[in-house]
């Protein structure tokens, strides 16, 4: 079998080295041919129509139908049972999985039975799409079923799937390391139980969100993701350069100075969901490319946006989890409104025992001292309360707690508080312990927002690579008039934590950005030869593990002999095989 393969294995795998095949990889490629030469085509262009998925085929299905329910239904083949002339297979469609049962003369009604004892039997793998047309019934062992009449295969699979067993509840053989996970997404969600439900459940939180601001009236819209200026947030951005206009230009950092901007234009509320990146670290609740939503509404202020955010959360909950709690580890977390509300110098006050109301910089300086914190003199006084809030309160926030009265430093794109002009009209909503929302009485005085911006760049000057840049079109923007707004932005990833339960970030996005995946590190075939080793052999002689031609030091020749010969005969490869002479005067040539 092995022979005929490696014969046509050039032609339909684009060169593709045999020894870095597994041996089920060539035996699928191997299926792949003979498919081609019985006249089937392993990867069909038709349309294949269907008409029911295997959970509306379950849930419709009627015991007293007189006549049994007529189906087509398409999916991979995730385990089967052959028993001679019949057989069971376990179809998974996009929605779950439904038992099916197929028979020789059914399928194969006339004298040639390839179709089942050739195709079905032994050219059919696990993993692999078939189509099934026939109707719907109950074993006796009561389970719903589809008895085939009609077979068609719709892709082959050339790549073994990892099939997840399960007994009782229990999965066996678990695909479960998190680097497989996140880099193979597509396996997966093909064999992890579980998975794709987080994400229907985040295309929920999207509709939910959506209808809650289409019903008010507010207007979905768009702002670019290239930016000249990186505006709307304090974070380091990614660079890139366009050649046309030979110019620098930043991915977006968030999306707010666009949004105002449409605000001024005359809009009453927009909002929108934005792809942000920033060149930051990563950890189990941040990655460098992130889903955000921000919404801005004129004539309203933060007050009005507390009670707007806390009664769409309770939403949200409800609609995608029939509740208002969630589990979410060991916290059970009630977005049920109203939220508490705890102003965040009262909470510094309360977690360390520091009143900073009032302070200067260089006395929040010393506190930070006392508290065993690292900081360094590139840090304001805003950056040093949201360091202290950050290391003793913000862990502190479990159940959905509203925290307000920013000081004007932490602040720079935010209205100063009515009562206090030390203070803001902010709020950050903590939940978990974690930030999830960050809202304003958005700041339209254009005077003062200049004059925040060059207090930010003076930051920058001291060394700040966090502090926000100086939008001078933004200003001009603010001077034409806008209406007194409040603005609020919700990361939607940590968002889906929360309504999944889900502690890591890389669980609810399908492909969360991941180091480059480790090669094994090769020499050249160039360093083999120069010990006399034919150039055919090279990748042989690598095959059995001597990746380097060091790794090949102190080997014993005939060791290294039999190996290299067990590889031409496993894989027919019909290699002239050296002499353990010829494999000991390499090894003395590399010893020398």
């Amino acid at each position: 079998m092995f022979r005929i393969f490696a014969r046509k294995f050039e032609s339909i795998s684009n060169k593709m080295n045999i020894l870095e095949l597994s041996e089920q990889e060539i035996i699928r490629r191997n299926s792949l041919n003979e498919l081609r030469g019985l006249g089937i085509d392993p990867y069909p262009a038709a349309e294949y129509v269907t008409n029911a998925f295997s959970t509306d085929i379950k849930s419709e299905f009627k015991d007293d139908e007189e006549t049994p329910r007529q189906v087509t239904i398409a999916g991979r083949i995730m385990s089967r049972r052959i028993m001679g002339k019949a057989s069971f297979v376990e179809l998974q469609d996009s929605r779950g999985r439904i038992q099916v049962y197929i028979t020789r003369d059914d399928i194969c009604p006339g004298e040639n039975k390839d179709l089942y004892n050739v195709v079905f039997k032994r050219l059919l793998d696990l993993g692999d799409f078939i189509g099934i047309e026939g109707y719907v019934f109950r074993t006796q062992m009561g389970e719903i079923s589809v008895h085939a009449q009609k077979l068609t295969v719709l892709a082959k699979s050339i790549k073994p799937l990892p099939i997840v067993k399960y007994k009782d509840g229990v999965a066996y053989d678990s695909f479960e390391d998190p680097e497989l996970r996140y880099r193979q997404r597509y396996v997966d969600l093909v064999v992890n139980e579980g998975v794709k439900d987080i994400f229907i459940k985040r295309n929920k939180i999207y509709s939910s969100m959506r209808e809650y601001f289409d019903t008010r009236g507010y207007m979905e819209v768009e702002t670019p993701v290239l930016q000249a200026i990186p505006g709307g947030a304090a974070a380091r951005p990614f660079i890139t350069h366009h050649n046309a206009l030979d110019m620098p230009l930043y991915l977006r950092i968030a999306n707010e100075l666009y949004l105002k901007r449409l605000i001024v234009g005359g809009f009453e509320g927009v909002y929108e969901f934005s792809k942000n990146f920033r060149n930051e670290g990563m950890d189990r609740t941040h990655n460098p490319e992130f889903t955000c939503m921000e919404i801005y509404v004129s004539y309203k202020d933060y007050n009005w946006m507390m009670e707007l955010t806390e009664n769409m959360f309770e939403k949200i909950c409800m609609d995608v989890n029939g509740t208002t709690k969630v589990q979410v580890g060991d916290n059970e977390i009630d977005f049920k409104a109203p939220y508490k509300r705890v102003t965040i110098l009262g909470a510094i006050r309360e977690h360390t025992g520091y009143d900073l109301a009032g302070k200067s910089e260089e006395e929040i300086r010393e506190i930070c001292r006392q508290l065993n914190m690292e900081i360094d003199d590139t840090m304001g006084k805003g950056k040093l309360i949201d360091e202290i809030f950050g290391e003793f309160c913000e862990g502190k926030y479990i159940q959905p707690t509203f925290i307000t009265g920013y000081p004007v430093e932490m602040s720079p794109l935010t209205k100063k508080h009515r009562n206090n002009p030390e203070l803001t009209e902010r709020f950050e909503l903590m939940v978990n312990g974690k930030e999830l929302c960050n809202a304003y009485s958005e700041l339209n005085d254009p005077i003062d927002q200049l004059e925040r911006f060059q207090d930010q760049l003076k930051l920058s000057e001291k060394g700040d690579d966090e502090a926000m840049f100086i939008d001078m079109d933004f200003v001009r923007a603010l001077e034409y008039g806008m209406p007194p707004t409040s603005g609020m932005g919700i990361g939607m990833d940590r968002l889906t934590m929360l309504m999944t339960g889900q502690t890591a970030i890389q669980e609810v996005l399908f492909f969360p950005q991941m180091r480059p995946e480790k090669t094994i590190k090769k020499d050249h075939v160039s360093k083999y030869i120069e010990l006399g080793i034919p150039e055919e052999w090279v990748q042989v002689i690598q095959k059995a593990g001597y990746h380097l031609v060091e790794d090949m030091k102190g080997v014993n020749p005939q060791k290294l002999h039999q190996e290299i010969c067990g590889i031409n005969k496993k894989y027919k490869l019909e290699l002239i095989s050296p002499s353990v002479h010829d494999v000991s005067g390499w090894v003395e040539k590399l010893n020398s």
